[in-house]
């Protein structure tokens, strides 16, 4: 171990005047990166940056100045203006690329912007991360320098007037560096492809011509396409094909419910590496094995703000209060949900990412994600949050020895109170009494306030078992395939009627 590799007190670093382990002090030099170059900005003119920069607290300053956003309150008021073409709005100059995300709950597409200051810290973290590796245990080297096989969306993109409009794959795929090219699989032709069933086949057709090291994607639709090349070639697994086959990087939904189904199509262990890509930007990776959780990006193109995700600062449905308490990352406890607001080179400004995330590790500034802001039950108070849905799947799938690759809840009515109801992929045998009882027992351990309100308000749980493949088609239904699309883990509004008809017509 090198000198470089010691943690030591920021006391003996501060004498021999070395770099400090100063989490406050690398988000403040961040965010006065971004002020400084958005200051002569629209936004930044009307919010003060100027003031902020001279400010000797300026992370205060820009709390105190600067509102927070959600996606419609930023785009109505500063967004549409870049769509018109109009220039030095919330970044300088003009936003030329556009990702399109509709998160997992809401219809209508969102036009976020990218920027090439984004893509270049994005890139930046991607080389972080896989300089990473090194800290792995008998990592095989050789496995890096072989294929990538990724799947998202189409990277064929929209043309706007005066932009182009997509899957964030495809405008990072646009940009990718010559020296990439050798290494993305399945190749610029199949991934334009727009119909993800001719992708997936022409994907299957080539498998046997690659030699895949790495697997990087949303857990449900990679493991939809190795299994489709194993049967397609009457493989016992993957590994047959692809003996290099390494590592999975996955990201967007926890892993743990799709790792039994995963493990499946394996000959022998691979290596998982979570990452938190969004539209908006690298927000964190797992950078060692055996983390509790992923580091976050302090240092590079992101700063970071920390809403306490409680009854004070949202309403019941999961709309953030006009000013909510916000926390810099020095402020922050483990043990606790927040909702996540970011400020980002691409003028993205006190955001609402809507995702919620919790400290595993201050120190090493290491966060799992919970959920999202409004994918929460809390009918009549029992705050069941993604996070406890997840673990109560994992340890069932544990316990009756089956994979439950995705799940989701809805609340319901039941009488004049009120209830849950699960709908769980299994493909295996398994009684669903069972199971729904199990769950049940597992929450109640898990969540003090889902074992409250079980003996009061919330007073039935219900469960039907179907086949993954309804998950899928539902979301094949959508246009919600590949990428950044996954599959809400809990159902409401129109989402949730149009997954009744959905079942009604096809059941």
């Amino acid at each position: 171990m090198s000198i470089i590799d010691l943690k030591l007190p920021n006391a003996i670093l501060k004498a021999l005047r070395l770099p400090q382990n100063n989490l406050r002090r690398d988000q403040l030099r961040v965010l006065k990166k971004l002020l400084k170059k958005a200051r002569f900005t629209s936004f930044g003119q009307q919010y003060r940056f100027d003031e902020i920069l001279l400010s000797k607290h300026p992370g205060k300053k820009f709390q105190e100045l600067v509102p927070t956003f959600n996606y419609n309150k930023i785009y109505n008021e500063w967004w549409h203006k870049t769509i018109k073409g109009q220039s030095d709005i919330c970044w300088p100059g003009k936003i030329k690329y556009y990702a399109l995300s509709s998160g997992t709950s809401e219809s209508a597409s969102k036009y976020i912007p990218i920027t090439n200051d984004l893509l270049r810290g994005n890139k930046i973290v991607m080389i972080k991360q896989l300089l990473s590796l090194g800290k792995y245990e008998n990592i095989p080297f050789t496995s890096i320098g072989k294929g990538w096989l990724t799947l998202g969306g189409s990277t064929e993109l929209q043309k706007g007037p005066g932009y182009f409009a997509g899957d964030l794959s495809g405008i990072t795929a646009k940009k990718a560096p010559f020296w990439f090219q050798p290494f993305y699989k399945p190749g610029k032709k199949i991934a334009k492809q727009k119909d993800w069933n001719k992708k997936i086949a022409e994907i299957v057709e080539k498998a046997p011509q690659w030699d895949i090291g790495f697997l990087i994607g949303v857990p449900a639709w990679i493991q939809m396409c190795v299994e489709q090349i194993v049967e397609r070639y009457q493989l016992k697994n993957i590994h047959e094909l692809w003996p290099n086959l390494a590592f999975f990087v996955h990201g967007g939904v926890s892993f743990e419910p799709y790792k039994k189904g995963f493990e499946k199509m394996l000959g022998k262990p691979i290596t998982y590496i979570e990452t938190y890509l969004a539209s908006e930007g690298f927000i964190a990776y797992q950078d060692r094995q055996y983390a509790k959780g992923m580091r976050l990006v302090t240092n590079e193109h992101i700063f970071l703000e920390f809403v306490p995700f409680d009854d004070i600062n949202f309403t019941a449905d999961g709309e953030m209060i006009e000013n909510p308490e916000a926390l810099m990352l020095h402020e922050v406890e483990e043990g606790k949900d927040y909702a996540l607001l970011i400020s980002t080179t691409a003028g993205t400004w006190r955001y609402l990412i809507g995702d919620t995330v919790k400290f595993v590790d201050k120190e090493k500034s290491e966060i799992i994600i919970t959920g999202r802001t409004k994918h929460f039950l809390s009918l009549v108070g029992e705050h069941l949050s993604v996070d406890n849905m997840n673990k109560a799947v994992q340890m069932a799938s544990q316990k009756f020895n089956i994979s439950i690759p995705e799940f989701t809840v809805a609340g319901i009515p039941v009488d004049n109170f009120f209830g849950h109801h699960w709908f769980v992929a299994c493909d295996d045998k398994v009684d669903p009494k069972l199971l729904c009882n199990f769950i049940d027992e597992c929450l109640n351990e898990l969540n003090d306030d889902y074992a409250v309100e079980r003996k009061s308000a919330l007073k039935e749980i219900r469960l039907s078992v179907l086949k993954e493949d309804d998950f899928m088609n539902f979301m094949l239904s959508k246009g919600k395939v590949g990428g950044q699309h996954k599959f809400p883990r809990v159902l409401k509004g129109t989402m949730l009627n149009d997954w009744y008809q959905f079942l009604e017509k096809n059941k």
